[in-house]
Formats: structure tokens, C-alpha cells, sequence
């Protein structure tokens, strides 16, 4: 989509400015939410995964710092998700699924994204005590979900961040200081695993969308860091995920 019109990309960089805002709050990229906009736009799929992975990189970078200097983040809870999924993603990124079994898949994900962030939008803070997870049962879930980054576009953090938050491993703010960085080290692998076994070039208007996912992280991320994110917020990305997951799905 080469020749995207002018109309189209101002669309996608408003809705995508919107989704960055929205995602960094609770330190996330918003990959899945970039995916979902392409979708809707009829942006082919080979294009979609490159560009969702870059603009995920770049606001999960500053969720990474935002959260880091507010003193969230904890490398003891980080490192044994991380250190299997970066290869997997890699993995993943360097694999291309045929465009049918490509968008049933993303289209899947999109709605237990969706499903996922509707949920978190009843809000409230946690209540049960924390424990350590196990470091050998964090790896194989950072394997299966590093894989799974690689291959879709998303950097993992949709799934890690409601696992953190169900077994008791990390509090509202902790887990958002780690999904930022678990993103951040996914996207990279798998756009590098890309752009080093396929054919692969991104459009001249992808820095237009960058430079607004920038600023959209940028804001989110401050305001996520120190404060709950607005509930509203995640329930309209989640409708618009299930729409779009549904299209891949059904179209």
C-alpha cells in the first residue's frame, strides 16, 4: 500500500496516536491496536507486521523509561520471561505464514486482546498478596509467547500482563514496568529476524505514523506511570480490536 491516500494515513495516524496513548498507560506498544487500524484501512498483511513492530519499539521504549524511573520495573520478575522468548521472537519474526493463515491467526489474537482489555477496564487495584513466579515454568510461558510475537507482529505484552496479574506475580504498576521492556526486546527480534530473512521494506508514510506514535507514547506513558489509566480508554480499543479481529477472521 504504497500509494496509501492522503485520506487513509491521516485516519491511521489518528487512530494510532489515540491506541499508543492508550496502550503506553499500562506499558503496553499497542501493536495489536496498530494491527487492528491497518486491518480496517485493507493494508496488506506482509505490511503489517513490519510496521506494527516498529511502532511498537519505539513506544515501548518510552514505557520502558517512564516506568522505569517511576521505580516500578523489577529484573527479578523481567529476566526469566525474557531471556527464552527474544530467541523464539526471532524465530517467529523469521517465519512468513501464508495471508489467509496469517489474518485467522492475528484476527484470534486481535480478540483475545480485545477481550483481555475490556476486562481491564473495571479498573481497581489488586488485592491478593504477591509471590515470586517459578523461574523454570516463566521461561517456557516467555518461550511460547516470544514465538507467538515473532510470528503475529504483537510484542507479547497483551498476554504476559493479564497472566502477571492472575497468578498474583505482579501488582498493576509492576506489571506494566515489566511488559514495557518484554515488548521493547520481542519487537526488536522479530523486526531484525525480518528484515534479515525476507524481502522486506516499509513505506514512506510508516514515519509519519511514527512520529505520532511517539507522541501518543510519550504522554501515555507519563500518565500511566503515575496514575491508573482511564478505563474509557481501554474499552473503545477494545471494541475496535474486536472489530477488526473479527474482519481477519471472517473476511
Amino acid at each position: 500500500m504504497l500509494g496509501a491516500s492522503e485520506a487513509v494515513v491521516a485516519l491511521l495516524a489518528a487512530g494510532m496516536l489515540v491506541a499508543a496513548f492508550g496502550y503506553a498507560s499500562v506499558g503496553h506498544g499497542g501493536a495489536s491496536a496498530y494491527i487492528a487500524a491497518m486491518a480496517l484501512a485493507g493494508i496488506a498483511p506482509q505490511e503489517m507486521r513490519p510496521i506494527a513492530l516498529l511502532l511498537n519499539i519505539l513506544v515501548s521504549l518510552l514505557g520502558t523509561y517512564k516506568f522505569y524511573r517511576a521505580g516500578h520495573f523489577r529484573w527479578r520478575l523481567f529476566w526469566p520471561f525474557a531471556v527464552v522468548s527474544i530467541p523464539l521472537a526471532y524465530v517467529g519474526g523469521a517465519i512468513s505464514l501464508p495471508g489467509q493463515a496469517y489474518k485467522i491467526l492475528v484476527g484470534v489474537v486481535l480478540l483475545y486482546a480485545a477481550w483481555q482489555l475490556w476486562r481491564s477496564g473495571r479498573g481497581g487495584a489488586e488485592m491478593r498478596p504477591l509471590r515470586e513466579p517459578p523461574v523454570l515454568l516463566a521461561m517456557g510461558i516467555g518461550a511460547a509467547m516470544g514465538l507467538l510475537a515473532g510470528l503475529t507482529g504483537v510484542g507479547g505484552g497483551i498476554f504476559l500482563s493479564p497472566l502477571l496479574l492472575m497468578l498474583g506475580w505482579a501488582g498493576t504498576k509492576q506489571t506494566s514496568a515489566v511488559a514495557a521492556p518484554f515488548i521493547l526486546v520481542n519487537s526488536i527480534a522479530g523486526l531484525a529476524a525480518i528484515f534479515v530473512t525476507q524481502s522486506t521494506s516499509l513505506p514512506d508514510y510508516v514515519w509519519i505514523l511514527a512520529a505520532v506514535v511517539l507522541i501518543g507514547g510519550w504522554l501515555g506513558a507519563e500518565y500511566g506511570s503515575r496514575r491508573f489509566a482511564n478505563p474509557l480508554i481501554r474499552r473503545v480499543l477494545a471494541v475496535v480490536l474486536a472489530v477488526a479481529g473479527g474482519k481477519m477472521v471472517l473476511v
